[in-house]
């Protein structure tokens, strides 16, 4: 209690400095995902993608990051159990922070596309077995996520080989591709803009206040998809009039226009969603300094919280970013416009599906799933393997590699301060 009352301060700044890196590390690893399909099918060049991140991310993180946040990830563990030790909670708050940050920045390095959220639970998870014992654990909720690394890439993958194959059968194995995109491209508009409608009302909009029934949801993404389909109908009809001729080139223009709509979408879906596995131990550790020792399952979020997460993932994007785009947009499997909406279409409906059931996603295990799916309507010979080998074990070291590092960086905190 006397180190939160003499230097509550100093913790907070070294608290919020170890929640700027993991947003640095969202934006390096996670955004970079997000945009890599659009990046890979050449929809976007990279610099383009950075730009629309920027700005779509930023101002989903600031504007429906939330007010109030779970400050345990997941309930992921019993903060119950710190009420007579607060301060055990911050040291291993910031460690969690420090762990996962620095785990992202590693695989962001190598190009490995993994979890930022299994990143933070494993860190959790790993200064909480130290400090309190594993019964802090919710191991059930623990099995759940185990279970996603197989359910998730599994689900989407299988929307996206669909997806494919539908594209293929309506529009590129027919006698007349361009005149039939024009045809059915305004539906996949419809689809894909109800969809995103759905992420965005069901993980970004609950965080200003904005609580929907399903029912209300629902209609309210179907009139915004309608008038975005009517749009749709009306821009391709007058944009790539006389594009008759050009075969699945114009086909893939056509598409193009899909990736961009669907990139700035997720990425303002993603950024309201996902800032909160930098904010979220920031806020406890906020919370419990300012509280002098309080603990409580909720807290109000500081008003420059948002911005900071906001701030830190577009710096990481902008600085790291290429790397992981690289990987989920070319080293899988070869990307166009086409296969790219496909990959994006099933990351998204996957996300809306996991929503409504609860079941803990990893929105990068579910892209690469779908990019997976998309190169297996092609054929085998179309994925990387070695690529895939690559990325299916960093996903099953993320976990441990976060609890291990969360574990040595409270040891060496506790000794500081000791």
């Amino acid at each position: 209690m006397e180190i939160l009352m003499n230097h509550g301060t100093i913790l907070i700044m070294v608290a919020a400095a170890f929640g700027f890196l993991m947003a640095i590390g969202i934006g390096a690893n996670d955004v970079a995902n997000a945009m890599g399909t659009s990046v890979g099918s050449k929809a976007l060049t990279v610099k383009q993608a950075i730009i629309v991140a920027m700005i779509f991310e930023f101002a989903g993180a600031y504007l429906a990051g939330g007010e109030v946040t779970n400050t345990i990830r997941k309930g992921v563990i019993d903060t119950s159990l710190y009420a007579d030790q607060p301060l055990e909670l911050v040291f291993g708050m910031m460690s969690a922070l420090l762990a996962a940050g620095s785990w992202l920045l590693l695989a962001s390095f190598m190009g490995w596309p993994v979890s930022t959220t299994h990143s933070i639970i494993g860190a959790i998870i790993g200064f909480a077995c130290l400090s309190v014992g594993a019964d802090a654990v919710d191991w059930h909720t623990v099995q759940g996520i185990v279970g996603s690394w197989i359910i998730t890439p599994f689900i989407s993958g299988l929307f996206a080989y669909f997806i494919f194959l539908s594209a293929q059968r309506l529009i590129f194995d027919t006698d007349r591709p361009v005149l039939n995109a024009k045809r059915f491209v305004p539906l996949y508009m419809f689809l894909t803009a109800f969809i995103i409608a759905m992420v965005t009302i069901k993980k970004g909009l609950k965080h200003v206040g904005l609580h929907l029934s399903t029912l209300e949801s629902v209609s309210a993404s179907i009139v915004l998809s309608a008038l975005v389909m009517f749009f749709g109908v009306y821009y391709i009809s007058r944009k790539y009039r006389g594009d008759e001729n050009l075969g699945f080139q114009g086909v893939e223009r056509i598409f193009s226009l899909l990736m961009v709509v669907t990139a700035c979408a997720m990425a303002f879906a993603h950024g309201s969603n996902d800032v909160a596995n930098a904010i979220g131990p920031l806020s406890a550790i906020v919370a419990t300094v300012q509280n002098l020792g309080a603990v409580a399952e909720k807290a109000q979020i500081a008003w420059w919280i948002l911005p900071m997460g906001g701030a830190g993932i577009v710096l990481g994007l902008a600085t790291m970013g290429h790397r992981v785009m690289a990987t989920v947009g070319s080293g899988i499997t070869e990307l166009t416009p086409s296969r790219g909406f496909a990959a994006q279409l099933a990351t998204a409906s996957t996300v809306v599906l996991a929503s409504g059931t609860g079941l803990p996603i990893s929105t990068t295990q579910t892209l690469v799933g779908g990019v997976l799916g998309v190169g297996f309507a092609r054929g085998i010979a179309a994925l990387n393997l070695g690529v895939v080998r690559n990325i299916v074990a960093s996903w099953l070291i993320t976990l441990p590699a976060g609890a291990l590092l969360a574990v040595i960086f409270y040891q060496v905190m506790t000794s500081l301060f000791a």
